[in-house]
């Protein structure tokens, strides 16, 4: 197995670099990443065990490519990144969205010591997986216009267009962990951004370069996309159409979803005119409707299917996440106590969040709360099941909301943040709150609760404090922002990132 797997491995690593791969800094970056594949099985190269070949051959077929591209988000459904850390995790614990939590995992986290051994690892972890994604995303588009004669019809846009879409996803998580707030100073030195594979050090660009080297490559999916993709064209496509291929469009990064990341990379820069035209264009397309009463109610949806832009597909979701970390009393748990919870819905437990999305604790646990929008779809329907949200049409109305006030146009900012509360079951605020920004973040815990995205909320609005948290100056302290790994600021000699 493991002579199979650097058989595989080495040819790879003759020419895909993480950013610091030079001279024996390159060989130890590369080095771990090897180890990594080999210890995780969730590797690019490891996707498809039924043949396991060179990446000269993979790209000789259409099949190749789509494999390839499958193989990198299915790279991403590991608890190291977004089927536990990135989300309800790490990022979890850093935003205070939990009462409870393995303090043997979290205790550090939750104090924000990130020199200590398991939070170190864990933005280790955020780092090396990030960069072998996008290593092999670059892999894929490194090969994929010598060989465009290969495809059908709209497969060679859809692909490219999704795998520069994949390359800016990556790159824009890793700035909002390594990266200071644009608001704190968008020319401090953060990441680096790889477009190529190649030995040669990619240069530490600043949060500003980095941002609009994201959305340069934003702009070109969405370019291919707006042609290709069948969300857009209304193409028909049924399941004996290239076997099914360009169906489940929100599981792959489509053209709303490029929209949706746009409007959220937009706001950080503070772009809000931009970021308010991609956000009307995804809700304007009436797509994502909001998940019913009905579905909420009879268990078919927990994760508010219908609104995703862009899921993973995690087919050990039950297993691995569900009956691990949200079940009754067991030492792994994420809990939020009752009173918490009250709180966080201001009371008002006929909000559909709150009532359809937590379970109760029973015996010495009767007080606590957990989250159920991992638990399994009650539905046979695949369109229900196993979907982990990483964009949401919720975000689009918040954004639209946030834009709206910052534009002084007070009386659309509250009509459109009540349209997400009566889809929630909430009775319309009929005057402005005395501080609309503290009713939005509010609003942000209250829908994004075990997503992580309330941690890069707080930072992309400076709060000094996190609502649960007011001792922590979190700005003073520079919280917000992960220290770049020690391969990176002692082998690669980058500059501090904060």
């Amino acid at each position: 197995m493991i002579k199979t797997l650097f058989d595989n491995i080495i040819p790879l690593f003759t020419k895909v670099t993480t950013p610091s791969l030079t001279g024996r800094a390159g060989w130890g970056s590369a080095l771990l990443l090897c180890l990594l594949m080999l210890m995780s099985c969730n590797s690019w190269l490891d996707v498809q065990p039924r043949s396991q070949v060179e990446d000269t051959e993979l790209f000789e077929t259409e099949s190749g490519f789509k494999e390839a591209l499958a193989g990198v988000y299915s790279s991403m459904v590991t608890t190291r990144t977004y089927a536990k850390e990135m989300t309800f995790g790490f990022m979890g614990v850093l935003g205070r969205e939990w009462d409870y939590f393995s303090q043997s995992q979290y205790e550090d986290a939750s104090a924000y010591d990130y020199e200590a051994s398991i939070p170190t690892n864990y933005i280790r972890e955020i780092w090396a997986n990030g960069y072998s994604g996008i290593a092999n995303v670059n892999n894929l588009l490194a090969h994929i216009d010598e060989h465009e004669t290969l495809f059908s019809r709209d497969n060679y846009g859809v692909i490219k267009g999704e795998a520069l879409a994949l390359r800016a996803f990556l790159h824009f998580d890793l700035l909002r962990c390594f990266g200071v707030s644009f608001a704190v100073n968008p020319d401090q030195p953060a990441i680096p951004y790889s477009t190529a594979l190649s030995y040669r050090v990619f240069p530490q660009l600043t949060v500003r370069e980095v941002a609009e080297a994201v959305l340069k490559d934003l702009a070109e999916a969405e370019a291919l996309l707006k042609a290709h993709d069948p969300i857009v064209t209304e193409r028909e496509i049924t399941e004996s159409t290239d076997n099914g291929y360009l169906l489940n469009r929100e599981m792959h990064l489509n053209y709303y979803a490029v929209r949706g990341l746009q409007a959220r990379v937009y706001m950080w820069m503070g772009d809000y005119v931009k970021a308010l035209e991609a956000a009307n264009e995804v809700i304007a397309s009436d797509l994502f409707p909001w998940a019913t009463v009905a579905n909420l109610q009879s268990g078919v949806d927990h994760s508010m299917v219908t609104e995703h832009l862009f899921a993973l597909n995690n087919l050990t979701m039950t297993a691995d996440i569900a009956d691990i970390y949200f079940t009754d009393g067991t030492t792994n748990s994420f809990a939020v106590t009752r009173d918490r919870l009250l709180e966080y819905f201001d009371r008002a437990t006929r909000d559909y969040r709150y009532t359809f999305l937590f379970r109760n604790g029973s015996g010495a646990n009767a007080s606590n709360r957990y989250l159920r929008k991992y638990d399994e779809s009650g539905s046979s329907s695949a369109f229900y099941r196993y979907k982990m949200p990483l964009l949401r049409v919720a975000e689009m109305y918040l954004i639209r909301s946030e834009v709206q006030f910052r534009q002084g146009d007070n009386e659309a900012a509250l009509a459109t943040l009540n349209e997400l509360r009566v889809a929630r079951n909430l009775t319309r605020l009929t005057a402005m709150p005395a501080d609309f920004m503290l009713e939005l973040i509010r609003e942000y815990r209250r829908e994004f609760l075990g997503e992580g995205q309330l941690f890069f909320f707080y930072k992309r609005l400076n709060r000094e404090a996190i609502l649960t948290n007011p001792e922590v100056n979190m700005v003073e302290e520079k919280l917000y922002t992960f220290p770049l790994p020690i391969t990176e600021t002692e082998a690669a000699q980058r500059e501090a990132n904060k």
